[in-house]
C-alpha cells in the first residue's frame, strides 16, 4: 500500500531570490534559430489565447481557451461579428448564446490549427457531474451542427473531484477533455487514472503564491514552484506509463517556459511567444521521459478521500483552484451582461 507525499507537496524547498539579488541565468549560446522555432522541436506548442488574429501569427499546433479569455477577445471590435451571430443563433436564451458564442471561437480557431481546440465548461458547474457531463455533450453537439468533428474539441474542466468524475464518462463517450486549474500532484493523478486526454497544470499562479507566501519578489528559474509542480507531474505520468498529455499553462516569464522545454506540450500566451520569437539563445530540453522512467518516486493510490485530504493539506493548490474557479466564472457573468445587452437589443 503506497501512501499520499507529505503536505501533498512533490516540490523541493524553492530557492529565494530578492530584489537586490536577482536569478543567475546560465549562459546559453545564441542559434541562428529563434526560441519559438527550438521549442517545436521539443515540445508541442499551444496558442493561449482567443484572439483569432494572434494565433494565425504564431501558427501553433494547437490552442486552448477559458472564459477569460473569450471575453477579452469578445469585446474586441473585430469579433464584433461573431458575438451578434451568437445572439441571432440563440434567439433570446442566454445560455444557449453563451454556449453558442464559446463555440463559435473555437470553430474559428479550428480553422487555422491543425490540431485540439479547448473549450472550457461554464465554471458554475464545476461541482456539479451530471451540470458538466450535459453541458460538454451540448457544446459537442454545437461543433458537430457546423462540421467540426469531436475529436478536434477538448472539452475544459476544472479538475475537482465532481470535475474528474464528469471527465470519467465523458472519455468513455469519446469526448476528449482537458482538466485545468491543476495546482497539486492530487489533481493530476486522479486525472491520470481516470484516463483523461490533456491536463494543464499551472505555473505561474502557483508561483504568485508562494512570492506572496514567502515574501520575495521571485525565484531562480531552476527553483520556480510553479515550475517544480509541473515537473513532478510529467515525471510521475512518465514513470508510471500514463498516457495522459501534460501541458503546462499559466506562465509568467518565458524563463518559466524555457525550464519545461521537453513537456508535452505548453499553452503559451501571444505576449510571451512574442518574446520567445524574439530571442535566439539555445533551447535546452529540461524534462526527458526516459529520464523519468528510472527515477525513485512512489506510487499513491489515489481515492475521494486521498484526493479530499491531499487537496486539504495544500494550502496553495485549494485557494488557487478555488480562486481560479471563481475568476472564470467572474468573466462570464462579464460576458453574459454584454450579451444580454445584444440580446435585449435585438429581441425586445
Amino acid at each position: 500500500m503506497t501512501t499520499a507525499v507529505d503536505k501533498a507537496s512533490p516540490l523541493r524547498k524553492p530557492q529565494l531570490v530578492s530584489a537586490d539579488q536577482p536569478a543567475l541565468k546560465k549562459q546559453r549560446t545564441v542559434s541562428d534559430v529563434n526560441q519559438v522555432d527550438q521549442l517545436k522541436q521539443l515540445t508541442t506548442v499551444v496558442a493561449d489565447t482567443g484572439d483569432v488574429n494572434a494565433i494565425k501569427k504564431f501558427s501553433p499546433q494547437d490552442a486552448t481557451t477559458n472564459p477569460s479569455l473569450i471575453y477579452k477577445a469578445a469585446v474586441m471590435p473585430e469579433y464584433a461579428s461573431i458575438v451578434d451571430d451568437a445572439v441571432t443563433y440563440g434567439k433570446g436564451n442566454l445560455s444557449l448564446t453563451m454556449d453558442k458564442l464559446a463555440v463559435a471561437f473555437g470553430t474559428e480557431i479550428s480553422k487555422i490549427v491543425p490540431g485540439y481546440v479547448s473549450t472550457e465548461v461554464d465554471a458554475r458547474l464545476s461541482f456539479d457531474t451530471e451540470g458538466t457531463i450535459k453541458k460538454a455533450r451540448d457544446l459537442i453537439k454545437m461543433y458537430e451542427e457546423v462540421g467540426v468533428s469531436k475529436d478536434r474539441i477538448l472539452i475544459k474542466i476544472a479538475a475537482t473531484w465532481e470535475g474528474v468524475q464528469a471527465a470519467k464518462q465523458l472519455e468513455k463517450e469519446g469526448i476528449t477533455c482537458n482538466l485545468t486549474l491543476i495546482f497539486s500532484i492530487a489533481q493530476a493523478i486522479a486525472c491520470a487514472e481516470v484516463g483523461c486526454t490533456l491536463i494543464s497544470p499551472f505555473v505561474g499562479r502557483i508561483m504568485d503564491w508562494y512570492k506572496k507566501a514567502n515574501g520575495v519578489d521571485g525565484f531562480a528559474p531552476t527553483e520556480d514552484p510553479g515550475v517544480m509542480s509541473v515537473t513532478a507531474i510529467y515525471n510521475y505520468y512518465k514513470k508510471y506509463g500514463y498516457k495522459t498529455i501534460v501541458m503546462g499553462a499559466s506562465f509568467r516569464n518565458k524563463e518559466e517556459i524555457l525550464e519545461l522545454a521537453g513537456c508535452d506540450r505548453l499553452t503559451i500566451s501571444p505576449a510571451l511567444l512574442q518574446e520567445l520569437t524574439n530571442a535566439s539563445s539555445n533551447v535546452e530540453q529540461k524534462l526527458n521521459a526516459t529520464k523519468a522512467v528510472n527515477m525513485d518516486i512512489p506510487k499513491i493510490d489515489m481515492s475521494e478521500s486521498t484526493f479530499r485530504w491531499m487537496m486539504n493539506e495544500d494550502a496553495m493548490a485549494t485557494e488557487k483552484l478555488a480562486e481560479g474557479i471563481r475568476g472564470f466564472a467572474a468573466d462570464i457573468v462579464k460576458l453574459e451582461d454584454i450579451v444580454k445587452a445584444k440580446i435585449s437589443a435585438k429581441f425586445d
